[in-house]
């Protein structure tokens, strides 16, 4: 079982010690429709901490406003995550945190592109639904199988996107950037779409992954961590429609 989404990889089902599937215990087993439902829990809680900051903004003149909400929430939804991560058994409490505070960075992040482009944010959410929708028929149906080799191109695809934008990052504090990440060329276009494409494909190798859990047995809280595995990859998506409509956008 592999999956690209550094949240869920080949171990989460293990446990530690042994390297053995995690007992189910008295908790009971994983389910799909549990997490399912789990993960509507999440979204509407990103929402929740969005319309929050949200909230804050009234227009191009506020953006300052709701800055150290977006940047709180970036921070704070790093730190939960990778809690999350390290002690899976914490998910049905760190998961719905998680999820608060990035919508707090999700709505700040929103406005900031609002106030540039008026629209974007509606179409950009549209946009990440319908995908997430188009990839879950793809994989329901057969059309995209996440056979190894397919899961093995989008793990070293979203491996490649990951190093760029650390690369951009740390050349940040050096006064540079990445022209392909930021320009709205052609050439910043393509990258944009490879990188909505991969975010997307992403989802297929998330859907297959929570999928074997349930096959497998995992105990009950493993819902919660697929879940959240699931809307890390999603606000992944929606920031990424939204560069990339930034981009389409400023060239009108």
């Amino acid at each position: 079982m592999r999956s690209g989404n550094p949240t869920l990889n080949d171990n989460t089902f293990l446990d530690v010690g042994s390297g053995q599937l995690r007992s189910a215990g008295a908790g009971g087993v994983m389910t799909l429709e549990g997490t399912v439902n789990k993960t509507s829990v999440l979204l509407a809680l990103v929402l929740l901490g969005a319309f929050f900051c949200w909230s804050q903004y009234d227009g191009p003149e506020s953006v300052s406003k709701v800055m150290p909400l977006a940047i709180f929430g970036a921070i704070g939804g790093l730190v939960l995550a990778l809690v999350t991560v390290f002690k899976k058994t914490w998910a049905p409490v760190t998961a719905p945190l998680y999820a608060v505070v990035e919508g707090l960075f999700v709505g700040g992040i929103s406005a900031i592109f609002e106030a540039k482009y008026p629209g974007i944010v509606m179409q950009a959410a549209g946009l990440t639904f319908a995908t997430m929708a188009a990839m879950l028929i793809a994989y329901r149906s057969g059309l995209i199988k996440a056979t190894e080799n397919f899961k093995l191109g989008v793990v070293a695809a979203t491996g490649g996107i990951f190093l760029i934008y650390l690369a951009n990052f740390v050349a940040g504090f050096f006064g540079y950037e990445f022209g392909l990440i930021h320009d709205s060329g052609w050439m910043g276009i393509g990258f944009s779409l490879v990188v909505v494409t991969v975010a997307a494909l992403n989802l297929v190798l998330d859907f297959d992954f929570i999928e074997s859990g349930v096959e497998a047995g995992a105990p009950k809280y493993m819902e919660w961590y697929g879940a959240f595995g699931l809307v890390v990859t999603l606000v992944w998506l929606y920031i990424e429609m939204l560069r990339l409509l930034s981009k389409l956008q400023s060239r009108d």
